[in-house]
């Protein structure tokens, strides 16, 4: 069975992985600025794999599936941040997705179309 994304059951396992290489490598598990700076890392790959997709930047293999990667990677290390930090991200994205919303309708009723 595959996890979704929010499960804690698919990211846990993976996390609980590279803690153990953080051990035995480091001699102890990565903090969460170590953390923000491996996903930092990553975000960066982004970008350049989003210039490879436009054509700008040339990449060995396939942009589109190194992107999925990066992208659903991204994704757990912000699940990961969130359960190091105690915030539970089903919660913050709902209140965040409704709030930044409101904000749009309201700016959306104070403005006229162009014609």
């Amino acid at each position: 069975m595959v996890a979704s994304v929010g499960s804690r059951s698919g990211r846990v396992p993976v996390l609980a992985k590279y803690e153990v290489l953080e051990e035995r490598i480091n001699g102890k598990t990565w903090s969460l600025h170590e953390l923000m700076i491996g996903f930092s890392n990553d975000v960066g790959s982004i970008g350049r794999l989003l210039l490879a997709h436009d054509g700008t930047w040339a990449i060995d293999g396939d942009p589109k599936a190194e992107l999925e990667h990066r992208l659903a990677e991204s994704i757990w290390w912000t699940f990961v941040l969130a359960d190091k930090l105690d915030i539970d991200l089903d919660e913050a994205y709902a209140d965040t997705m409704s709030s930044i919303r409101a904000g749009l309708e309201s700016t959306i009723a104070r403005t006229e179309p162009r014609a």
